[in-house]
């Protein structure tokens, strides 16, 4: 790991500040977007689960993304993984269970909210939200990336990094969201 990318002008204060900003338009996008809803129909209000654990899907990616553990992933293998860990798993998790979608389609107008369920139900859509493909772009890349010298190119260059973390903060997210919630929520004694 000695070819890892030292953090220049990724995680210094430009890198973090724009960072920063891209987590904090994406919070205000979103309450924005509650605020909309629950102005539009008061008798049906926003779910209050839901904006906590997009907030929660927020920070969990600024704690990956911003000092101290962002600039460490640059340098140390372990703080990498476990940056990986909160982009992968954990906040698409929390951004999963707060249904930015369902929130857009409630937030937008009929006829734009139509366009975007055209679009969600297309055969393109529903390829990437099957369990086998989350599955595949989720795990399945990581082999590419570990074990070719994918690794040490994408770490050499700021915009490597950055693109690896897009990818396993989308994959994450399918991932999430393909899985049925029968698996996470099972019963206990049943097969």
């Amino acid at each position: 790991m000695n070819d890892m990318h030292h953090g220049r002008g990724v995680d210094g204060p430009p890198g973090a500040a724009v960072t920063a900003l891209v987590l904090l338009a994406m919070a205000c996008g979103y309450l924005l977007a509650v605020r909309r809803v629950r102005r539009r129909n008061p008798a049906k209000d926003w779910n209050t689960w839901r904006t906590a654990s997009f907030l929660t899907g927020s920070a969990l990616l600024g704690l990956a993304l911003l000092p101290p553990l962002g600039p460490a992933a640059h340098v140390d293998f372990r703080g990498h993984m476990t940056q990986h860990m909160f982009v992968g798993m954990c906040a698409p998790l929390a951004f999963v269970l707060a249904a930015p979608l369902t929130l857009l389609l409630r937030a937008l107008p009929p006829a734009r909210a139509r366009r975007v369920t055209t679009v969600l139900h297309s055969p393109a859509a529903r390829v990437l939200a099957h369990p086998a493909m989350a599955l595949l772009l989720s795990t399945g890349t990581m082999g590419l990336l570990y074990f070719t010298s994918r690794y040490n190119t994408a770490m050499r260059y700021p915009a490597g990094h950055w693109l690896m973390n897009a990818h396993f903060l989308t994959s994450g997210c399918l991932f999430a969201y393909a899985m049925p919630p029968s698996v996470l929520a099972r019963p206990r004694g049943t097969a």
